[in-house]
């Protein structure tokens, strides 16, 4: 079972490009999970007969927003938090408004697993959304997987915003401190790992030059100056299930590439 994630950047803009369905053609995913479509079910026409779509749209019209296309129909969908997770981690009063009403999470639900798509909300150039997602989003979604877990192993993928160490980014140093590369972005990733989620990709490979988000200046994707900041994570009881973890730096057509993850269920 191939499982792909992308942040497009925008589903029309992408489909515009005219670079969404020879990707979809050449790949052939057996799901695929889409962050950042920023726009509504009606809009996100992507006219791919053989998958059934899922959408989870921000309330505020061309922004954020979640999509799982797949081609098993899912046991059961659930967009957004649970209520008594977001009763636990009252996220309303952030300046920048709900995050839960931006159409970050999707779930479907599969015979042998849960697949979870998240994008993450950017901690902002001021760092201003530093304390959400350290006291808020973070745990919150943590528990929600792992409330998920008690059923069945968890998926789950996307954009995370965030490079977990020095090893995810070109230049770490000046980033220091930076949104994506803060102490408590990165403990937020961390607590996924100490919870005994996996990071697919580094069970297959080490070490840097290994990217799936570039700056649109400055020919930062030409040069490969980026960040690995989309993730596939898994349930450590699937840890054996997982036979390849991959990164498709060559696809085009937003400022991420798409990664995927091969399951032997």
């Amino acid at each position: 079972m191939k499982l792909f994630s992308w942040n497009v950047n925008g589903i029309r803009a992408v489909l515009r490009k005219d670079m969404f369905g020879p990707f979809v053609a050449t790949e052939k995913p057996d799901v695929l999970c889409l962050q950042e479509t920023k726009a509504q079910p009606h809009e996100a026409v992507v006219d791919l007969p053989d998958y059934e779509e899922y959408w989870n749209s921000a309330d505020k019209k061309g922004y954020s927003g979640t999509g799982i296309l797949t081609k098993t129909k899912p046991l059961t969908v659930q967009r957004g938090l649970p209520a008594e997770i977001l009763a636990k981690y009252d996220m309303s009063t952030d300046g920048y408004g709900d995050p839960n009403a931006e159409g970050r999470v999707l779930m479907a639900e599969f015979e042998k697993f849960f697949l979870v798509t998240v994008y993450t909300p950017n901690a902002k150039d001021d760092l201003s959304r530093i304390p959400l997602r350290r006291d808020h989003w973070d745990p919150a979604f943590l528990e929600y997987c792992q409330l998920l877990e008690k059923s069945k192993p968890v998926v789950f993928c996307g954009d995370l915003n965030v490079a977990h160490t020095e090893l995810d980014l070109a230049n770490p140093k000046p980033n220091m401190g930076k949104k994506g590369f803060t102490l408590e972005e990165r403990a937020g990733f961390q607590a996924f790992l100490d919870a005994g989620y996996i990071d697919t990709f580094r069970i297959f490979t080490q070490g840097n030059g290994h990217y799936t988000w570039w700056s649109q200046m400055g020919g930062a994707r030409a040069r490969n100056v980026g960040w690995r900041i989309d993730y596939f994570l898994v349930s450590s009881g699937l840890r054996d299930k997982v036979t390849a973890a991959e990164i498709h730096a060559s696809v085009m057509g937003s400022d991420h590439c798409p990664i995927s993850l091969t399951l032997d269920l």
